[in-house]
């Protein structure tokens, strides 16, 4: 066999024109297929990144809080205690947040628009300094009371700036209109619809908005350390919940502002818990996701069809140029099974050379390219939300290329091998053209 190998190989280097046509279209193919692998789990990265930052947690512990049992509010009560739970039994947790929640009129001098506000802990948040961008002001700011941090889009939309007050208004749990007076103390750059109607205070400054206990907040955020452990851990909290006493919700994997109407339907009053996920809160991003995924599967099946057709009918051609040269070897005794197994050796080393040099080159243009910043419009800002162009080459799907593009360039190669290796050696040997 390793014969055959090492006639195959110098026939590669002895048809040396044809070789560098073919292997370069296999460099090519594969070059294009890393670089949109690159482009698709960066972009994927990116969109999970910045959704489980600012606005959904791996798994998340939220609920609603009645008064009366027609008016429900997103507040979880008596947090702390959950939280230390929590900690204390999920040992997959990396770290967890507490996040208030709230749907407010931002008013300016100039003009007014509704937005989703978010109370944090800016110096509890380490994934907040990593996606956002702030243009001006600073973000440590954030941690003074009654500020706000705002995006690009609505300063402009709002006509403030760094420094200018502008008011929350309200309802609190109890239907009161209240408002609270806010300085803007971050500008952030736009991260598509995630900073379109989202602005973040203080969670003080939240809790004074809506007349909340100061262990109140709107859900708890777990971050974990392998995210494939989501679903187990998602299972876990819910029964550790239920065995601590808590009323939970019947499982309902949509966003909690799609719930209001059938819990305010229910008759029951005080607390239910909310066992959530991400996928279940940002259900936009697992469909663009998916259409991201389908897209890149068509362009992989026609660029594999494109270069199974080169293949064979290079082949084909390869054979037909050859095939003096096979009757030749027929004739000194070489059996058919080697003779196909001798194209299929030629057809192997060849995906594997031109694979290997494409897989290089995609890999320096994904780097390149990330390294480079590259800003996309901004119409693709809002569905990636991020206003630059990341590209992540993983290992294992750059080898899985590979050895796929690979196995189907010697699997197209069987056919004209095997009527390689059916040619008689006389007729072979008199062939001409």
């Amino acid at each position: 066999m390793f014969q055959l190998f090492l006639i195959a190989f110098r026939n590669l280097g002895t048809h040396r024109r044809r070789t560098l046509l073919l292997g370069g279209a296999i460099a090519g193919v594969t070059a294009l297929l890393v670089i949109l692998m690159g482009l698709s789990q960066g972009m994927e990265e990116t969109m999970l990144r910045s959704a489980t930052t600012l606005g959904t947690g791996h798994v998340n512990v939220a609920g609603f809080y009645k008064i009366t049992s027609g008016q429900a509010a997103p507040v979880v009560t008596a947090y702390p205690k959950i939280l230390e739970l929590v900690r204390k039994e999920v040992p997959e947790l990396d770290y967890a947040v507490q996040r208030g929640r709230g749907w407010a009129k931002l008013v300016s001098e100039k003009t007014s628009s509704q937005v989703g506000v978010g109370g944090i802990d800016v110096k509890d948040e380490p994934g907040f300094r990593q996606v956002l961008q702030v243009r001006s002001g600073s973000m440590d700011d954030l941690a003074q009371p009654n500020t706000v941090l705002i995006f690009e889009k609505q300063a402009k939309r709002l006509e403030v700036k760094v420094g200018d007050v502008v008011t929350i208004a309200a309802p609190t749990m109890r239907g009161t209109n209240n408002t609270v007076d806010v300085r803007v103390a971050a500008i952030a750059a736009d991260v598509g619809m995630m900073s379109d109607f989202n602005v973040y205070v203080p969670s003080q400054t939240l809790r004074s908005l809506y007349q909340l206990r100061e262990d109140s907040t709107g859900a708890i955020f777990l971050y974990l350390k392998d995210l494939k452990q989501m679903a187990q851990v998602q299972a876990r909290v819910r029964q550790l919940l239920t065995d601590a006493g808590y009323t939970l919700m019947d499982n309902d994997p949509r966003a909690f502002w799609f719930k209001f109407d059938v819990v305010n339907r229910e008759e029951w009053t005080g607390q239910k818990l909310d066992i959530t996920n991400w996928e279940d809160e940002m259900s936009f991003i697992t469909w663009t996701l998916k259409a991201l995924n389908g897209l890149t599967g068509i362009l992989t099946f026609v660029l594999l069809v494109i270069i199974g057709v080169g293949i064979m009918n290079t082949l084909w051609i390869a054979i037909r140029e050859r095939t003096r040269e096979i009757g030749t070897l027929r004739a000194i005794g070489m059996q058919r099974t080697r003779v196909m197994v001798m194209f299929l050796f030629e057809a192997m080393t060849l995906g594997a050379l031109g694979t290997l040099a494409g897989a290089i080159i995609g890999f320096v243009v994904c780097v390149a390219v990330d390294a480079a910043h590259v800003g996309v419009p901004e119409a693709a800002a809002m569905f990636i939300m991020s206003d630059r162009l990341h590209l992540v080459v993983n290992a294992g799907s750059v080898l899985g290329a590979m050895v796929f593009i690979t196995g189907c360039t010697t699997l197209i190669s069987l056919i004209p091998s095997f009527l390689a290796a059916r040619l008689k050696p006389v007729t072979a040997m008199h062939h001409i053209g």
